[in-house]
């Protein structure tokens, strides 16, 4: 029984090997998990190459076929290519030769030929004001009254003094008169004469200063009335009627501005004094005009006066004034305004001033070529108006020059003027693509049957010949261009046709066409992209052409796999 039971109870023994199947257990997900990890980096690898690739062979790709070729996802003229070889269209202006103005165009203010500020001489209570404010005025209209009644009141005192005065001179007279007579019969003393004599100088003197007083009194009953001393608008009133007003104030009651004729005041640099003394010489009225301040619209035409007599030392220039008859009220005192002094006519060759441009190397122009190109030119401007320029150097007379979008412009850009149509203008552009690229160009990685294999032709329109495939389609069992699901690559022929200076393209060699090679991506599409023997789908070899017996226009096949015949194989 202890036997037995010491045998039930004992632990059985476990083999060494036992736990291995759990340890491959745990194994093989880490296993797994590595495999995938290692496959999708991988592929991510690839994912990364095949975009570089991709970027790389985009930026090879021809001008001219980054958007016009079929299977390449997109309309002709619509890719990178499509759009750096779209013209843009410009405004344009021939230059020509006309006579323009020689002027000096300056700031300038508006200045009154006479100001006079309205004041009292005589001090008193300010009873009336008979002016309304900003009207014109008269010379000798009265404008206010100040109290009368004490300068009439010293008026009358000074004829009463002057009177009394009067009296006395007249006694002295008659006095002196008899002092006469009384002389001759010797009846009186020489003193008593000259002594009577001297009383009546006397009073005449004192006659003198009474009517000096009297004619005082009636000036100065007279400036109790203020009138207008000129012609001219008068401005607003200071002072108002009950105020007392004294003689000899600053302020003043207004202050009244001639303004008709009016003088417009500007400056002359002191490089130009000669040329305005030499032209008021020819011409002593020489034209003058004031323009607003944004200097299109002109407010009154006007003649040139004079130059000062000394030059500004801190400014280099010299004071000038002009005079406009101003009858119509258009320039006002103070005002601001653009002046235009014209000294002379010349006949100079001129372009509109929206086609001036500013570089660094100076003022340039865009000249419009003969085949729609522009060419960025360096000129010397000369004088100008507001609608002209003159060019002293740098264009010749009738050559065509940008006036309007020039900012969207680079030297060697394409153009389309406004009155062109739209095949003048790709007209210019495909014949310059034909000359950089119609011609045949072996082994070029970019051409794979000259441009893309022959199989797509460009896309181009065309018939389909007999015994040949039509441009832009696949052939029967043949490869259906660049890209396309049968044939996998150029397909067709081995020989592409590149249209070269807008002549229409032609039809690739023919080739046997065989149903049994249709879907299938073997190597008749890749050995007729490669350029070395021209095939069908089915791998039929096609006649090769030699690069001298390819017609004009049509390049001979390159040797190298397309991006796309490499995706298909």
């Amino acid at each position: 029984m202890d036997h037995n039971s010491n045998n039930s109870t004992r632990p059985t023994p476990q083999p060494a090997s036992a736990p291995l199947p759990d340890a491959r257990a745990a194994t093989t997900p880490k296993r797994r998990s590595r495999w995938l990890g290692s496959t999708i980096a991988i592929a991510l690898v690839a994912a990364l190459a095949g975009g570089a690739w991709y970027l790389v062979q985009s930026k090879k790709t021809p001008a001219g076929m980054a958007g016009g070729a079929p299977g390449m996802g997109g309309p002709p003229g619509m890719g990178p290519g499509g759009m750096r070889a779209m013209a843009v269209t410009v405004g344009s202006a021939a230059a020509k030769r006309q006579t323009l103005p020689v002027t000096l165009t300056a700031m300038g203010t508006v200045v009154p030929t006479t100001t006079v500020t309205l004041t009292t001489q005589v001090s008193g209570i300010l009873r009336d004001v008979l002016f309304t404010e900003g009207q014109m005025v008269k010379k000798g209209q009265k404008l206010a009254q100040i109290d009368p009644r004490p300068f009439e009141q010293a008026l009358q005192q000074a004829k009463g003094q002057l009177a009394r005065d009067q009296a006395q001179l007249d006694a002295a007279r008659v006095t002196l008169k008899r002092y006469q007579t009384l002389w001759d019969q010797d009846s009186i003393a020489r003193q008593d004469l000259d002594t009577q004599a001297a009383l009546a100088k006397q009073l005449e003197g004192t006659v003198v200063a009474d009517q000096a007083q009297v004619q005082a009194a009636q000036l100065n009953l007279g400036y109790a009335s203020i009138t207008s001393p000129i012609d001219g608008r008068i401005g607003l009133r200071t002072m108002d009627p009950g105020n007392y007003i004294s003689a000899g104030g600053t302020t003043g009651i207004a202050v009244i501005t001639k303004v008709a004729p009016i003088d417009v005041s500007f400056t002359v640099p002191q490089d130009h004094i000669p040329s305005v003394l030499g032209a008021q010489k020819a011409d002593p009225r020489l034209p003058v005009a004031a323009l607003d301040r944004a200097g299109s619209k002109t407010l009154a035409q006007g003649v040139f006066l004079t130059l000062d007599n000394l030059v500004d030392t801190a400014t280099g220039t010299v004071k000038a004034k002009a005079r406009f008859e101003n009858t119509d009220g258009a320039l006002f005192p103070n005002q601001f305004v653009n002046t235009r002094l014209t000294l002379k006519d010349e006949s100079a060759l001129v372009v509109p001033v929206t086609a001036i441009r500013t570089g660094g190397n100076g003022d340039f122009v865009y000249v419009i070529n003969a085949d729609r190109t522009v060419t960025q030119r360096t000129v010397i401007r000369g004088m100008s108006t507001v609608e002209w320029v003159a060019i002293n150097s740098g264009l010749k007379e009738g050559e065509l020059v940008v006036t309007e979008g020039a900012d969207r412009l680079k030297d060697g850009a394409v153009v389309a003027l406004q009155g062109d149509t739209p095949t003048q203008a790709h007209g210019a552009s495909s014949g310059r693509r034909g000359a950089r690229e119609g011609g045949p160009r072996e082994g070029s990685p970019r051409e794979g049957g000259g441009r893309r294999g022959n199989g797509e032709g460009r896309g181009a329109n065309g018939a389909t010949a007999p015994g040949a495939a039509a441009p832009g389609a696949a052939a029967p069992g043949t490869a259906a261009g660049n890209g396309a699901p049968a044939g996998g690559g150029g397909g067709g022929g081995g020989v592409a046709v590149e249209p070269n200076a807008g002549q229409p393209s032609a039809a690739a060699p023919a080739v046997n066409p065989d149903p049994s090679a249709a879907g299938n991506s073997g190597s008749g599409g890749s050995v007729g992209s490669s350029g070395s023997t021209p095939s069908s789908g089915s791998g039929q070899t096609a006649p090769a052409i030699k690069p001298e017996e390819a017609p004009k226009g049509m390049a001979p096949a390159a040797t190298t796999v397309q991006p796309a015949q490499r995706a298909n194989q």
